[in-house]
């Protein structure tokens, strides 16, 4: 049991925060959002962790091509 919770450890540390994200955008509890991962996964057999996956890609990329500057002089 010791492996389930280093593993949910690293997880829970790394974990991109997607949900969050969409959370702050939408307006409502990260929990529910969480959950809404998981019951979709039961349903569609995986593919909304894909889902997950790409959208954590594409926030990261966002937040690398899209980063605030607070002068001239941060080029």
């Amino acid at each position: 049991m010791k492996w389930i919770d280093s593993l949910r450890h690293y997880f829970e540390k790394h974990g991109f925060a997607v949900s969050s994200r969409f959370a702050d955008k939408l307006g409502i509890s990260v929990s529910n959002v969480r959950l809404f991962f998981i019951y979709i996964s039961f349903v569609t057999l995986g593919f909304s962790f894909g889902i997950y996956l790409t959208l954590a890609f594409l926030l990261r990329l966002k937040d690398m091509i899209y980063t605030k500057r607070n002068s001239v002089f941060d080029l």
